[in-house]
């Protein structure tokens, strides 16, 4: 029997806490948070949670609501991140995280690593994507050897996307002999009758839609810009209608698969993360316009972040049941999306296309399953899946690995997890 730390209950980690409770491996599940009304609200929908009030910004007091459990589930931002890692060290606990981290840079940095030739380092336009790949350093090769002295697994990368969609990729492998080239092409087609661009976080949101994105090209990682490198698609879930443009976005898939090329990518050259939908079309104006700017700039006098304005002009995003019920309740406009995954490479000396769609539910058939919306069902299941091979004993790895090396078996038994909750892949192989 497995005791589970899920520390954060936002949207993710409440939809993984009420998955977990239906575990019977799961003994116990510590509903963890700054916000005692939001550890409240999770603690009616589970019974076997207990609560714990945790202030991440110190780690004795992760520590102290961690004793004794088996996983720690972070799903707390990113600038917690050092303090949930020591914290799974110092009790010993397997370690997972929904997101990665930019948190660990000077970390490496001053580590005897940092000049050792065997590591490279690109040369990126945007400091923030330095930030962002050193802490990816930080956490593979500083904490990998720290958990697997002590026995034990630290996975990131662990939601939606990343996270379900890198379990598809390495899924699409199978297919191939060599790879060339990976797209990630998400679709996002939930769109309210009301004012409501972004269905997760608007801060996260606005932030991977304000950087520069990232993209592996012939073999290395470098800075790609925001909306830009513009893909056309049509594909059949998007419905009637003209092809749509997939542009770049600031995300993690394509540093996890730059990390694995050569181990679990069939050599892959190229990895594109490309986006599209109401949130795109959202942001892009007001990107272009110089409004998603964090610099401050006068206004008649005053001083004003053009990023901070925007941000608390946009509703958040629903969270409980009856919030998401208005949703229902007014209609939708549009009840849609996709999630593709496009690798291009040899299959006994032909050139092939292995397409990978993720077929999932949409909002109202998330809410009816689960009382929450598409975004929600999608993330936190994501999660969960990765979550139930830690409780069931299905991940022998030891160290710190990413959503995308998986081995092929576990990545069988995560979709055999993900089709009882309606999760499912489909891949056709097309000669070129």
């Amino acid at each position: 029997m497995k005791k589970v730390l899920v520390l954060g209950v936002g949207a993710q980690g409440s939809a993984a806490a009420k998955k977990l409770d239906t575990e019977p491996n799961v003994s116990e599940i510590i509903c963890a948070d700054f916000d005692m009304d939001a550890v409240e609200h999770v603690l009616k929908s589970v019974k076997k949670g207990r609560g714990a009030h945790v202030d991440a910004h110190k780690i004795d007091s992760i520590i102290a609501a961690a004793e004794g459990v088996d996983l720690i589930l972070n799903g707390l931002p990113l600038e917690c991140t050092q303090n949930v890692l020591d914290a799974a060290l110092a009790v010993k606990a397997n370690y997972q995280d929904y997101a990665g981290t930019t948190a660990l840079t000077d970390m490496w940095k001053n580590s005897e690593l940092f000049n050792d030739p065997k590591y490279e380092h690109p040369d990126f336009e945007d400091p923030a994507t330095e930030d962002w790949y050193y802490s990816i350093c930080a956490m593979h090769y500083i904490y990998g050897p720290k958990f697997a002295a002590i026995d034990r697994l630290a996975l990131f990368g662990t939601g939606s996307a990343p996270g379900l969609i890198c379990a598809a990729t390495r899924d699409a492998m199978r297919y191939l002999d060599t790879c060339e080239t990976i797209y990630n092409i998400v679709w996002e087609g939930a769109i309210a009758k009301r004012f409501q661009p972004f269905w997760w976080s608007p801060v996260t949101a606005l932030n991977d839609m304000s950087e520069m994105a990232l993209a592996l090209k012939d073999g290395k990682l470098m800075n790609t810009p925001a909306f830009g490198l513009p893909e056309k698609r049509y594909f059949d879930e998007m419905g009637d209608g003209d092809p749509v443009v997939f542009c770049e976005h600031c995300h993690d898939e394509p540093l996890q698969y730059f990390f694995n090329k050569d181990t679990h990518f069939k050599g892959v050259k190229n990895a594109y993360f490309k986006y599209a939908g109401a949130g795109m079309d959202f942001a892009k104006p007001l990107y272009q316009a110089g409004l998603l700017k964090r610099e401050k700039i006068d206004f008649h006098g005053m001083e004003i972040s053009p990023f901070d304005f925007i941000l608390s002009q946009i509703p958040p995003a629903p969270k409980y049941e009856e919030e998401i019920q208005e949703f229902i309740d007014e209609g939708l406009a549009l009840d849609s999306g996709c999630m593709v995954i496009e690798a291009y490479g040899k299959k006994d000396g032909k050139d092939v296309l292995v397409e990978t769609h993720v077929n999932a539910p949409g909002f109202v058939e998330s809410f009816e399953r689960a009382k929450i919306t598409a975004e929600m069902y999608l993330t936190g299941q994501g999660g969960y899946f990765f979550s139930k091979l830690f409780i069931n004993d299905k991940l022998d790895q030891k160290g710190v690995i990413s959503s995308d090396m998986l081995t092929l078996e576990q990545v069988d038994t995560y979709f055999e997890y993900a089709a009882e909750l309606g999760i499912t892949l489909s891949t056709e192989v097309k000669d070129l």
